[in-house]
């Protein structure tokens, strides 16, 4: 009886899995309309006065999202204010929900993830397991790698969907 071979393993292709590359800190909403007056208008004064009642160390490690669930007018500066008190609290701070959130938070991953080490390799960006990994994410997966893999797929080594690859040199 021959010995079992796993093909997959002694192929070469490399799996990139955008689960692993995702920030584990807890990811945290501040909506502003508890700051506005009456729920629905900012006045400056209430606003800071609210403001300055928070506990913002209760934000501490999170990633951030600024939000206002009611549909009134927001300056500019408001959301400044807020993001001057999470400054050195919070691990990041955006204006968005959780979705945006999770992205930007993923772009900030993949900017410090060193994508040229899949120079020349033929790449599966793992497209099964967790629901935590924005769409987002695999597009910008898509740009790094094309720029450094010869060939990349989506899904499993065994069962992947080719994507795209380098054409061949005209010699």
């Amino acid at each position: 009886m021959e010995p079992i071979v796993n093909k997959v393993a002694s192929s070469g292709i490399e799996v990139v899995d955008l689960a692993s590359l995702i920030p584990t800190n807890p990811v945290r909403i501040v909506n502003l309309e508890p700051f506005l007056f009456g729920g629905l208008i900012l006045r400056e004064k209430h606003f800071r006065e609210e403001v300055k009642a928070v506990d913002w160390d209760s934000y501490l490690g999170a990633d951030v999202g600024i939000i206002c669930s009611v549909d009134t007018i927001v300056p500019t500066w408001a959301y400044m204010l807020i993001a001057s008190r999470l400054h050195g609290v919070a691990a990041s701070v955006t204006v968005g929900d959780e979705k945006i959130v999770r992205r930007d938070r993923f772009r900030r991953s993949a900017d410090e993830y060193d994508w040229r080490q899949h120079e020349d390799r033929i790449v599966v960006v793992k497209g099964c397991g967790t629901s935590e990994v924005p769409e987002a994410a695999f597009v910008q997966a898509m740009t790094r790698l094309q720029s450094v893999a010869s060939k990349v797929m989506f899904g499993e080594p065994c069962s992947s969907v080719p994507i795209w690859r380098r054409p061949k040199q005209a010699s």
